[in-house]
């Protein structure tokens, strides 16, 4: 069991965000010490790990939750045939979404590059032209 700091430091995370996630019900720490600090598993480690991913691909709360609700449901043994299909569709689903929103990035990405290289030229350039930004 770790506390609330060691899990921040693992996470990348700020203390506040990890308190945060806590207070949204995304990750919710697996016990308290008797003085009523927050302990984490790795296994709730690894679901803050899976919000932080999913941040940036501006996945609601709402859909992080549901994820990780899928994510836990398809980790039981006594899941029915269907249900368990059910939410590999689900997840399925997450998948393409995700890969979606990084294709989107990608291009916001390319166009920033694309951004910094006209600028490093102009800035290398003797005229100072700044028209080429624009070209």
């Amino acid at each position: 069991m770790m506390q609330i700091g060691e899990v921040a430091a693992q996470s990348g995370l700020s203390l506040r965000t990890v308190r945060y996630y806590e207070e949204v019900g995304l990750v919710v720490p697996s016990g308290r010490t008797d003085g009523g600090f927050r302990l984490y598993t790795e296994g709730d480690l690894a679901r803050l790990l899976v919000v932080k991913l999913m941040k940036p691909l501006n996945f609601t709360l709402e859909e992080m939750r549901e994820l990780l609700e899928t994510q836990d449901r398809l980790r039981d043994p006594e899941l029915e045939a269907a249900e368990r299909e059910r939410l590999r569709e689900r997840l399925a689903s997450y998948v393409e979404r995700a890969g979606d929103r990084c294709a989107v990035l990608r291009a916001r990405l390319e166009a920033a590059e694309a951004f910094v290289r006209n600028l490093r030229a102009d800035a290398a350039s003797k005229s100072g032209d700044l028209g080429a930004i624009t070209r």
